[in-house]
């Protein structure tokens, strides 16, 4: 699955420990997020979405195949 996560993140000023801690997951959860190695449970899904102010699929796109 792909995402738009280090660009939101960018856009936003912040780091990724301190998107990490809003999300309150670790900082190294955030890097394996953006690298495309980790895919979200759907609870962090909504609070990135929520913390964001976007829906779930503007954010995390999954791709068929």
């Amino acid at each position: 699955m792909k995402n738009k996560l280090e660009e939101l993140r960018i856009k936003k000023g912040f780091t990724q420990q301190e998107l990490a801690e809003r999300l309150e997951v670790s900082r190294q959860t955030i890097i394996s997020l953006e690298q495309g190695r980790y895919n979200p449970s759907i609870l962090l899904a909504f609070r990135t979405a929520r913390l964001f102010g976007l829906t779930i699929e503007e954010i995390f796109i999954y791709e068929e195949g």
